[in-house]
């Protein structure tokens, strides 16, 4: 596996807190990776040790295969969204588009080209000439994400991009990051959960400054080897225990989403031998299937490997 991105042991601190705590990081080339954790967990300081917005004290970061960030090696290269980041009041869309992409070293002609091309991609092209400050938000946050794209970065960063995006813009911006993602490997921050399952194939995990779990969307999901029943009632304690017995799989009940989930070893069955199993008894308890999923949701999955601990490691 290809990385386009590693950490070896790397650690941020701000006073005696660590955000980053020796953390080790892998982001696969060519994927789309959405970072998940709590405030706090280190993510957004993750993007900025990146991209060398921020120094870490310690460890090892390599970065397209070339090191740590460098503007004479990766200029060009890696594009960053950051949350909270805000762009000049002066002037309209397509001229700061172009001055970014002449930044990025394109020419003057392509600089215009590819800032048009961008703003048409994000429902802006009859916006183009407006000033900056008239903008919405949305309109706003809309020119930074084509601000990532200019120049066809290898790697894109992108921290809550799709934050105050009303429905019909958050799904256009979906489709527009899976298209332009191919080929390039991107990193998308959100506590968006539902966004990532449809936007990305692969999941990590951050807590305490720390990547705790990191996989293939599937296998994080647990597609392979889980189904989750959603229902229309609790089934009773007793009904669980008795009907887990009778199979080689594992049921629980998730209360806040009404689901059962049930997860089975991948050489027992399939989706298709058990829900041959275990409909007939959904059914015979009483139980209104309202759903069937394969694997679980992308936050049960992350719930149940979390904790409410803080969001900083104590001073070491």
């Amino acid at each position: 596996m290809t990385a386009a991105l590693r950490f070896e042991q790397v650690s941020k601190r701000f006073g005696r807190r660590y955000a980053l705590d020796q953390c080790d990081w892998v982001v696969p080339e060519g994927t789309c990776y959405g970072l998940v954790g709590h405030n706090g967990a280190g993510k957004t300081t993750a993007m900025a040790v990146t991209t060398g917005l921020l120094r870490p004290q310690q460890g090892q970061i390599d970065l397209l295969g070339v090191g740590p960030f460098d503007v004479a090696r990766h200029g060009g290269r890696v594009a960053l969204l950051p949350q909270d980041a805000l762009l000049p009041s002066d002037g309209n869309a397509l001229d700061v588009l172009q001055f970014y992409a002449r930044l990025q070293g394109l020419t003057a002609r392509a600089a215009r080209s590819q800032a048009a091309e961008l703003l048409e991609r994000v429902h802006l092209a009859d916006r183009a000439r407006n000033p900056l400050r008239t903008l919405s938000h949305g309109m706003r946050k809309r020119v930074m994400i084509a601000q990532c794209f200019l120049g066809q970065p290898e790697l894109v960063l992108l921290d809550e991009p799709l934050s105050g995006l009303d429905p019909y813009e958050v799904a256009h911006m979906r489709a527009l990051l899976k298209e332009k993602g191919a080929g390039i490997t991107l990193i998308i921050s959100s506590h968006n959960l539902h966004e990532l399952e449809l936007c990305c194939d692969y999941i990590g995990f951050m807590r305490n400054g720390r990547c705790t779990r990191s996989g293939p969307l599937d296998t994080i999901m647990g597609n392979r080897q889980a189904v989750t029943y959603m229902v229309d009632q609790a089934p009773s304690h007793e009904w669980i225990e008795s009907t887990a017995k009778e199979g080689e799989f594992t049921l629980r009940y998730d209360a806040k989403d009404n689901a059962l989930i049930c997860e089975y070893p991948a050489d027992a069955f399939t989706p298709a031998s058990l829900n041959a199993r275990l409909l007939p008894q959904l059914l015979k308890a009483g139980l209104g299937i309202i759903a069937i999923q394969q694997g679980q949701r992308l936050e049960q999955a992350y719930l149940s490997g979390q904790d409410n601990s803080s969001a900083f490691t104590s001073s070491h």
